[in-house]
């Protein structure tokens, strides 16, 4: 039977289109057949590269405090002459530091002479060390909580501390324990150390006295006084250093917690607050 050259094409052309369509079904099955392992495992591979690793991915919360006040203009002159009269220099010994926007300390110490009637030595020690808030550590505040129970441990643990004591210190700053306890040397010292944290920096003070000469000895609980006192006034002066643009005042020193590329900084070589127990000698001027 012989076909026209057009109806032949409309033929082979309908006889075509079940291939086509049994090719695409075969190609289709074929991927959901023979190659399901593969697709499995691509599947597999791309869950995996999205599935946490185990360890939070969100960042630690911005720390609140991003610099630290003068440590020597942190307490009012005032305070300073009650605390430590005839200091020496009463505007206070910085110690040195490498980043004041993270670490600070100043001092001040005093003899109080009176003739006959004996002498009385007093040293104040004011040390902040701030924490930032970083990827692998922690925030700032959490940062700093450890470092105020380390600071309380090396405060109780005094070699030669008599009668030691500690207790929370109630309305100063996030956290506060105030420890005191006497050291035998020349003379009794009597010592008190406030350990304070206020948001992600830890604020630790030391203040003692002696009476030298047949001069009555320090009131244990006027010297706790005053520390806890100092010690609100030293967290007021964090809070006033930040409110007032500490950041500019500071310049370039705001990454203080960490190193560039994001590398965590050395802890301080001296912590504060070890020196406590440590007193030093009054030096007849």
């Amino acid at each position: 039977m012989h076909l026209s050259a057009s109806r032949l094409t409309r033929v082979l052309a309908c006889a075509a289109v079940p291939v086509i369509l049994t090719v695409a079904g075969c190609s289709s099955d074929s991927g959901k057949g023979s190659g399901s392992d593969g697709g499995k495992k691509s599947d597999a591979s791309s869950s995996s590269s999205k599935a946490p690793s185990g360890k939070s991915s969100a960042k630690p919360e911005k720390a609140a405090f991003s610099t630290l006040p003068d440590p020597c203009k942190a307490l009012q002159a005032k305070t300073i002459d009650t605390l430590v009269a005839e200091a020496k220099d009463k505007n206070g010994t910085a110690t040195k530091s490498n980043d004041l926007s993270s670490r600070a300390s100043c001092s001040w110490n005093g003899l109080d002479e009176d003739g006959l009637k004996g002498s009385d030595y007093r040293w104040l020690a004011v040390s902040l060390v701030r924490y930032d808030s970083h990827d692998s550590l922690g925030s700032g505040n959490k940062r700093a909580e450890e470092q105020f129970t380390k600071q309380v441990e090396a405060a109780k643990g005094t070699q030669g501390a008599q009668n030691l004591k500690a207790e929370p210190a109630g309305g100063v700053g996030d956290q506060a324990t105030a420890v005191t306890y006497g050291v035998k040397k020349d003379v009794d010292f009597f010592n008190t150390t406030v350990v304070v944290r206020t948001q992600n920096v830890v604020v630790t003070l030391d203040y003692n006295g002696a009476s030298y000469e047949g001069r009555q000895a320090p009131d244990a609980g006027k010297l706790l006084e005053g520390a806890i006192t100092a010690a609100r006034e030293i967290v007021a002066s964090v809070g006033a250093a930040n409110q007032q643009g500490g950041q500019q005042q500071n310049g370039g020193q705001q990454n203080g917690g960490q190193q560039q590329g994001g590398q965590p900084q050395g802890q301080p070589s001296a912590q504060p607050g070890q020196g406590q127990g440590q007193n030093p000698q009054p030096q007849q001027s």
